[in-house]
């Protein structure tokens, strides 16, 4: 197996930014490389072989080639670009009713047996200390199929002085916009990822993500100040025409205190942006703390359905896999059982969704090869379903998997891992600007900031990067120290309006960890602007005592 290593990024989105990066270091014309389908099959079924012969019942094979390009600017300079490769194979089986994994870096159909036969003796090793066999729901052999994100421009093929140029853009307009610190960031992922397993499928998947967070930093040079107000713009499932698309349309914040953009991405606007927010930060109020009722933008929400809904409902934390590492969750087993748990108001609705086009957990087909789908996990307000891979079906009752496996390399163990989590648009006609005329006492918030969650995800605090006062239902001026306070259930039964789906959009996390040893994965989460009434909001600049 393949080293992992870490790149420090410093003055990232929100801070110091860590950056898991896999492989190892290659050209860039490297990454337009590719293997052929007839080399990929033949080393799987090369496994799939040594597996059965081994004593294997079932055995799935992926073969992985993980392609990534980081650029990192700071002001007028380009700080580093880093292109890095990883291939391999990785060999899980069942044998003896328990599961076994191994891999190789090597393509050499003697390594990829000896992988096999490996994996084979892993899981007759782990038979003795298992209680019960793994129960695999059933997936349809699909033959040989192909599945790419929709992309109509590949970001290999861009010169990198192109993305250097248009980074370096970005920093001088928020610099001019009063900025005195700019940094912008491109992440480019691409992951060839080859399936085959024993029940009859050999899936060939080509799968695109781009990421472009920015950091406006705002110094008062008279008292030493200083406030940033870091990039709105979600990470997205696309090819690079996400930079230069001209977009249908821009949809405007409530109040018009920041532009969102639907199908593309002006990262040079949007700097402009933030640089002139930064240095409207540096005379903003500082919040008064007490109870009121707040507006979420999707580009704030999102971060809190992750943390509050996402998390609570994979099953494998329910069940108390994840204790050790990332905690369990309040939402246990008899809660789904009752088909009662008022998880939220009744207008609150949540599906889990691999899907959804644009989005970073769109696919054809899991790590599993079960076909993306669709389906419901709160339900008018009550919790009626969770995230499930294969082996975890039978256990709430469900024929198929959801299709929630994945592994971030070939190298490592497929397991459940959140699809998008998605708060569905309300069913009224409602425009941002539209609810916020009956809030009298309120504040509006924008983009991700610091948070804090349990074990159990249930008790939590959020912030933001933009926060603004709404009086007697108009957006007024410029708040700062801003985070609210609440728990999951509590929160989601304060839901009283959702925005339609003309507001709908998608932000989401590029690097979401979980596990041990940890796995990262991108994920994406949907929302429309949310209104929580009578929230507690405290005050994160003041000193205690």
């Amino acid at each position: 197996m393949e080293r992992r290593t870490f790149l420090k990024i410093g003055a990232g989105t929100a801070g110091t930014l860590l950056v898991p990066v896999f492989g190892n270091a290659i050209a860039a014309e490297a990454l337009l490389d590719t293997l052929t389908l007839g080399v990929k099959k033949a080393l799987a079924d090369t496994a799939m072989d040594a597996a059965k012969q081994a004593g294997a019942s079932y055995c799935d094979v992926r073969i992985g080639r993980y392609l990534n390009q980081y650029i990192t600017t700071r002001d007028l300079n380009v700080e580093r670009v880093t292109n890095t490769e990883s291939t391999g194979v990785g060999v899980r089986v069942i044998a003896a009713g328990a599961y076994g994994f191994a891999a190789t870096n090597s393509l050499n159909p003697d390594a990829v047996a000896g992988a096999a036969r490996q994996a084979v003796a892993i899981a007759k090793a782990n038979a003795k200390l298992q209680s019960e066999p793994v129960q695999l729901a059933p997936v349809k052999g699909v033959g040989e199929v192909a599945w790419a994100t929709p992309i109509k421009r590949d970001w290999r093929t861009v010169p990198i002085k192109d993305k250097a140029d248009m980074l370096i853009a970005a920093n001088q307009a928020g610099l001019a916009a009063g900025a005195s610190f700019m940094t912008a960031n491109l992440f480019q992922v691409n992951q060839q990822k080859y399936f085959a397993s024993t029940d009859g499928s050999y899936i060939d998947q080509d799968i695109h993500r781009l990421w472009a967070p920015i950091n406006a930093t705002a110094v008062d040079k008279a008292t030493g100040k200083f406030r940033s107000r870091a990039g709105l713009a979600p990470p997205v499932g696309m090819g690079y025409e996400w930079f230069e698309a001209k977009p249908e349309h821009k949809v405007r914040a409530a109040g018009g205190v920041a532009t969102m953009y639907n199908g593309s991405y002006d990262i040079v606007e949007e700097a402009r942006n933030a640089g002139r927010q930064a240095r409207e930060k540096l005379t903003a109020h500082s919040v008064d703390p007490g109870k009121y009722d707040l507006v979420l933008a999707p580009e704030n929400l999102f971060l809190t359905i992750h943390e509050s809904v996402g998390h609570p409902t994979e099953l494998d934390r329910v069940l108390g896999y994840e204790a050790n590492y990332a905690g369990t969750s309040f939402c246990t087993l008899d809660k789904w059982e009752s088909k009662q748990f008022n998880f939220g108001s009744k207008i609150v609705n949540f599906t889990g969704d691999k899907t959804a086009p644009g989005s970073l957990g769109a696919v054809g087909y899991d790590d599993e090869g079960v076909p993306a789908k669709r389906w419901d996990i709160i339900k008018d307000g009550i919790l009626v379903n969770y995230q499930a891979t294969r082996d975890q079906a039978h256990i709430i009752g469900e024929k198929a998997s959801h299709g929630c496996s994945y592994a971030d390399s070939w190298s490592n163990v497929q397991f459940q891992r959140m699809p998008n989590v998605s708060l569905q648009p309300g069913r009224k006609k409602l425009a941002p600007d539209e609810m916020v005329k009956d809030v009298e006492r309120g504040i509006y918030i924008l983009g991700r900031g610091s948070y804090s969650i349990d074990q159990q995800r249930y008790n939590f605090q959020f912030g933001g990067q933009l926060f603004y006062e709404i009086k007697d239902g108009k957006i007024g001026r410029m708040l700062e120290d801003v985070a609210y306070q609440s728990n999951t259930q509590d929160f989601w039964n304060a839901c009283t309006a959702i925005c339609d789906e003309r507001d709908w959009r998608m932000s989401g996390s590029f690097f979401d960890g979980k596990g041990q040893p940890g796995q990262v994965s991108a994920v994406s989460h949907g929302t429309p602007t949310t209104r929580f009434n009578g929230i507690n909001v405290i005050n994160t600049g003041r000193k205690i005592g």
